[in-house]
């Protein structure tokens, strides 16, 4: 999914399948696989000094446009699994980010891309901003150049 262009370092999530992500056969459930990515942004996120629930209480939500997820191999109950995850550079109104899963933080066995989009809240109605906001832009930037 990547375009081959260098990449800073990956915000990093480590995780391990539960019982709960799984089905019958103890095979992680692909839908787990959203809530994963969704943890691994906002836990990159809150390193920056972005709460995800803060933006909230002030009107912002970044909900998600376009998803592509490419399983490469299946993760099983009690398996550990590292995701690396790197914002990209906002086009336009979406910010894409772009997340490898690996099991046992070497064996790729799944990629994702997922495109976002800022909108505020104001009196009810929703408004798409095409650039972030200038008091949460320094932290945005931070959070493109990856953990140091």
């Amino acid at each position: 999914m990547s375009d081959g262009k260098t990449r800073n370092n990956p915000w990093i999530l480590n995780k391990e399948v539960l019982p709960h992500s799984t089905d019958y056969a103890g095979v992680m459930w692909h839908g787990s696989y959203l809530y994963w990515l969704e943890e691994a942004r906002i836990q990159a996120l809150s390193q920056v000094g972005l709460v995800y629930a803060d933006l909230s209480r002030e009107g912002f939500e970044m909900p998600v446009v376009d998803l592509q997820i490419k399983y490469i191999y299946p993760l099983h109950h009690g398996d550990k699994v590292l995701i690396q995850s790197w914002p990209l550079q906002q086009k336009g109104p979406r910010w894409p980010w772009e997340s490898n899963l690996l099991l046992n933080g070497q064996k790729l066995v799944a990629q994702a891309y997922v495109d976002l989009v800022l909108v505020k809240w104001d009196q009810k109605k929703m408004h798409l901003l095409r650039n972030f906001p200038s008091d949460i832009l320094p932290a945005i930037k931070k959070l493109q150049n990856g953990p140091i």
